[in-house]
């Protein structure tokens, strides 16, 4: 056999794959056991085989648990405790001495035929004449269980791999839409973005490149199910992450994250540096890094605000952009009162109550959002309209009717003042016409 054109070929898969070469060499030994089986009817034994991919050659041996009289079966033992293995290991932890086995010379090997160094549930391997020629039948099973074994393992280090992504953000290629469901190639995988895990209103086309956040990974028969989001709150930091250098070199940090999906975010930060400002590195230059995020969350607004350890500060920076006069917190019932003037009330509020939701979930705390209590000369002590309001309102119209009549009595004055002086001078002039 041509070791070096083996060993490329070996190599080749593994790069292709991504399996390690110990695992593809592993595959290689379980598919010679199966054909040696096929071709020397070997079914009723364990076969092991150790193969060298430096000289080319293997070795094959007969594996035998040791085992004693207590733990083999009785004919009074029910038969139902051998039925559920079909292949698979009946004892995955390893403690043979609780098993009991119907004994199997060609399997098994009572301690006192082994060695003296022997223990119980130890296996001792039996050498076998090397088979070096394979007939057709032994070698389509060879073929067909290194195809099946590479598949599995393909499959098991795919999953390995997007598990170690689990929470993070990937980017991928919307492959087809079905039902709502959008499906996304992410690599060596394809994923799945539920319609609960879309932003609303956003539209997807085959062939568009999006960001998304893995959120779950399972495994199944066919190949790890990947489930993706683009509405989990996880994704806003993730995105600042690869933004803001800040936050990987672990001089600012997110606190917390209060977000509804599509339509507004706040995200609290906190600075471990007294000379780094937080929401200054966030924003970025000219508002850089914050606009590259909320471009590829379609829009999405983000409020960002500075993370206290007092929760008075932090309450009434998390209600931003309205402007908070007092705070009062009752720790028992983790709940807090906000007080703001009258002309902040809706701005506190925000559209169907999104701020003060956001900043219940942002803090941790339930808030009740009340106007500033106004002064009380303004406030109406008497609002049924019995006793002073009644003096007031008296004296009020008693003073207007004063009023009035003294600006007309003057006037009245000076016209009959006017008279009389001119009755003074006409009346001499008649006087001495009469003479």
């Amino acid at each position: 056999m041509d070791t070096k054109s083996f060993a490329s070929a070996i190599e080749q898969i593994c790069e292709e794959k991504g399996i390690s070469q110990d695992k593809v060499i592993e595959t290689i030994e379980m598919a010679l056991a199966a054909a040696y089986k096929k071709e020397y009817n070997r079914k009723g034994q364990n076969i092991k085989v150790k193969f060298d991919l430096k000289t080319g050659q293997m070795k094959i041996f007969q594996v035998k648990l040791v085992i004693d009289e207590s733990m083999l079966k009785t004919e009074g033992d029910s038969e139902i405790e051998e039925i559920p293995t079909q292949g698979r290991d009946p004892d995955p932890e390893g403690v043979g001495a609780e098993k009991k086995f119907r004994f199997n010379p060609e399997k098994h090997i009572m301690i006192k035929d082994a060695k003296k160094k022997q223990k119980l549930g130890d296996e001792i391997e039996f050498p076998l004449e090397t088979a070096h020629d394979f007939g057709r039948i032994a070698a389509q099973t060879a073929k067909q269980v290194i195809i099946q074994r590479i598949r599995e393992a393909e499959r098991e280090s795919i999953f390995e791999e997007y598990k170690e992504k689990e929470g993070q953000v990937v980017s991928g290629i919307v492959q087809r839409i079905e039902k709502g469901n959008v499906f996304l190639d992410i690599g060596k995988a394809s994923g799945v973005l539920f319609p609960e895990d879309q932003i609303p209103q956003e539209r997807y086309q085959t062939g568009q490149r999006l960001r998304v956040y893995i959120s779950e990974v399972q495994k199944d028969s066919r190949g790890p199910t990947i489930t993706l989001s683009r509405t989990h709150p996880k994704m806003v930091s993730q995105l600042f992450t690869l933004e803001v250098p800040e936050i990987s070199g672990g001089t600012v940090e997110i606190k917390s994250i209060a977000r509804e999906a599509g339509s507004r975010s706040k995200i609290a930060v906190v600075s471990t540096e007294e000379r780094v400002d937080p929401i200054g590195s966030m924003i970025g230059q000219k508002g850089t890094r914050v606009q590259a995020v909320i471009s590829e969350l379609a829009g999405e607004k983000i409020d960002i605000i500075e993370w206290s350890e007092n929760p008075v500060e932090f309450i009434s920076q998390s209600l931003s952009p309205a402007k908070v006069i007092d705070v009062e917190i009752d720790k028992k019932l983790n709940q807090a009162k906000v007080i703001v003037p009258e002309d902040q009330l809706s701005l506190a509020i925000g559209i169907k109550g999104q701020n003060v939701r956001l900043a219940a979930k942002l803090t941790g705390w339930k808030i009740d959002i009340a106007i500033q209590e106004a002064p009380t000369l303004s406030r109406d002590p008497d609002p049924k309209g019995v006793g002073k309001k009644s003096d007031k309102a008296k004296k009020t119209v008693k003073k207007k009717k004063i009023k009035e009549p003294k600006k007309k009595t003057k006037k009245i004055v000076k016209k009959k003042k006017t008279i009389t002086k001119d009755n003074e001078k006409k009346k001499p002039k008649k006087k001495t016409k009469k003479k």
